[in-house]
């Protein structure tokens, strides 16, 4: 089968296999000026950010060390 689209070349002829191109095929339902603004821009044009904060070191040793002594004191209760 020498054709792109798998068709049988006994039927090359017949009109209903008729195939677009990715272009048209994608291309038929959107509009002319089809790119969209951009609704956050990039850059410097909103003026100085501030940095990001995340939570500290600490709490997130004290969240482990909570974890970590729940375990321990059900295994201690409970043995």
């Amino acid at each position: 089968m020498s054709s792109p689209h798998g068709v049988d070349p006994r039927a090359h002829d017949d009109p209903r296999n008729r195939y677009p191109t990715d272009e048209q095929f994608y291309g038929n339902d959107r509009p002319d000026n089809a790119e969209l603004p951009e609704d956050r821009p990039r850059g410097s044009g909103g003026g100085e950010a501030s940095p990001v904060r995340h939570r500290g070191t600490w709490a997130t040793v004290a969240l482990v060390a909570c974890i970590v002594l729940v375990i321990l004191l059900g295994i201690a209760l409970f043995p």
